[in-house]
């Protein structure tokens, strides 16, 4: 009878990169919980290791633009997973908005780094490279949906497609960046499954309503 396999040993790379990512979670919940002023690295070490954490980041400033490049990085990958190909424009274009709107809901730590970088006037943001660029992305996608929607006849002329993006990004941002004093002043929970199901389909609406050529 032969002794049971062992299981293949983790290459330096993987298991390199599975350190880091452990890092980032950690420290993503501690910058998105205390900003980056508030945020230390004692605090971090305490569910990582200080030397682990100093082997890998030179500081906490290195450590929190590695939380901000993985946030973008993660919603950017989500949209590019969006089918935008099947359907009308119409339809492909509430695919993605309402997938924004869910993503933000889902996914409170972007909203609350990027409140936070914004305090910072993005100057963590621009010591990351590339990162416009791959943000820029989603300008393709949407430019390519208005094309699209201008050639079938549904869409009005001369939308931007950053003007879109900003739209979809503050409306979807909202339900997240709002909804503690929005509860507080209003009584209405944003964060339930119902509430961003009806706010992904709101959005939706809107949106959609602006984009429309007038018939």
């Amino acid at each position: 009878m032969k002794p049971p396999s062992k299981p293949p040993r983790r290459s330096h790379a993987d298991a390199r990169e599975q350190a880091i990512a452990q890092i980032i979670d950690i420290a993503t919940q501690e910058f998105v919980e205390k900003g980056l002023a508030g945020a230390r690295i004692d605090e971090i070490a305490g569910r990582a290791t200080k030397r682990k954490i100093y082997y890998y980041f030179e500081g906490k400033d290195e450590l929190y633009r590695a939380v901000l490049a993985r946030a973008y990085a993660r919603v950017r990958e989500s949209e590019a997973g969006v089918d935008i190909d099947s359907g009308t424009a119409i339809e492909a274009l509430r695919r993605l908005i309402e997938h924004d709107v869910r993503y933000h809901s889902q996914h409170p730590e972007l909203v609350r780094l990027v409140m936070n970088e914004n305090i910072h006037h993005a100057e963590h943001l621009k010591q990351i490279a590339g990162l416009p660029e791959e943000n820029r992305r989603v300008i393709g996608m949407l430019a390519k949906l208005i094309a699209r929607g201008e050639a079938e006849g549904s869409f009005r002329a001369g939308i931007d497609p950053v003007d879109l993006h900003m739209t979809m990004t503050a409306l979807a941002f909202y339900n997240v960046s709002n909804q503690f004093t929005f509860a507080h002043n209003f009584g209405v929970d944003m964060s339930s499954p119902a509430a961003i199901e009806r706010r992904a389909r709101q959005v939706g609406d809107i949106i959609l309503a602006w984009v429309r050529k007038a018939e």
